[in-house]
């Protein structure tokens, strides 16, 4: 789960992650406690969409200040109303003044940050499609009484659910790029130690977080070294060749699973530092780009995780 959030915050053409798993297993709390490790991105001053500077496509703004702040990172509630996510246009104002007034919502907030949806299974069929729309394309178009606002949605899509709450539709799975499945911990000495570090934040959270901090700092300096570098990392045609050969193999819909799977591949061996994705970078993220693109077999008792895993060796060996 960790190092699909991570791999998304390098290289955010991935496409996202969707979090499965049990209650109570930090899943909100480690997508939540991401925010502390992101980059910080240039910015238009007092521009609601966080347009980058140097992008021709800015809104057609003119030229004003940039500033330099934290990446957003926007929780979606599962209450919230088409209007609330899409934002709307203040008819009043159009009508009155004769000018488009658009009040921004959620998904111009998260722009170039990253959307967070909990119990993302729960949420209204319509609105997950508005969602997965907009990751995929980076636009985001409200359409109402006459009038047409288009404005740039580019965010990482991060949800996370239960599976005994209800399993999400095929097609709306399929546009996450990666899939994490996180179950409860066995081990009794690691459960100790869970307990343990919960009651030492809870006495004093401020002494807990620096503790951590020299960690977090190089993880940072990591992550924002990785970003720089992604640019250069190479992948052989033979590699390439064989992730699509355990694509074809697996019967995976479309090729959404062949690029996702590079993508991830390439940031993985960006974050340690390399310039040439191995064997090795690509089996340790083809489950997770894979395991939620299979065809469900109702007959099958083994996890798709473990399906993908053995293709792999088949493949590679």
């Amino acid at each position: 789960m960790k190092l699909c959030l991570l791999l998304n915050v390098i290289d955010p053409k991935i496409g996202g992650v969707m979090i499965m798993g049990d209650r109570g297993t930090g899943k909100s709390t480690t997508v939540r406690s991401l925010v502390d490790l992101l980059p910080e991105i240039q910015v238009v001053a007092g521009d609601p969409y966080n347009s980058d500077p140097q992008d021709p496509e800015a809104m057609g703004m003119e030229v004003r200040e940039s500033i330099t702040k934290e990446i957003n990172m926007v929780d979606l509630p599962l209450g919230a109303t088409e209007d609330r996510v899409c934002g709307t246009i203040d008819i009043e104002k159009a009508l009155t003044e004769g000018v488009k007034a658009f009040e921004p919502g959620l998904l111009a907030k998260a722009n170039r940050g990253i959307l967070y949806v909990d119990e993302v299974n729960l949420l209204d069929d319509h609105l997950v499609d508005v969602l997965l729309d907009s990751a995929a394309s980076g636009w985001n178009t409200v359409e109402r009484e006459g009038i047409s606002i288009s404005h740039p949605a580019r965010f990482i899509l991060i949800g996370s659910g239960n599976p005994e709450e209800g399993e999400l539709r095929p097609q709306l799975l399929d546009r996450f790029g990666m899939h994490a499945q996180v179950g409860t911990v066995r081990d009794a000495e690691l459960r100790v130690k869970i307990v343990e570090e919960r009651a030492r934040f809870d006495r004093n959270p401020k002494e807990f977080r620096s503790s951590y901090m020299a960690e977090q700092e190089k993880l940072q300096q990591q992550i924002g070294a990785a970003r720089a570098c992604l640019g250069s990392v190479q992948i052989d045609h033979d590699l390439k060749v064989k992730i699509s050969k355990v694509c074809a193999e697996l019967n995976v819909d479309g090729l959404r699973g062949d690029i996702v799977t590079n993508r991830a591949a390439k940031a993985l061996a960006s974050l340690k530092g390399k310039d040439k994705v191995s064997a090795e970078d690509i089996a340790t993220v083809i489950p997770n780009c894979l395991r939620h693109r299979l065809r469900k077999d109702p007959l099958e008792s083994i996890d798709s995780g473990l399906l993908v895993i053995e293709k792999f060796y088949e493949v590679f060996s």
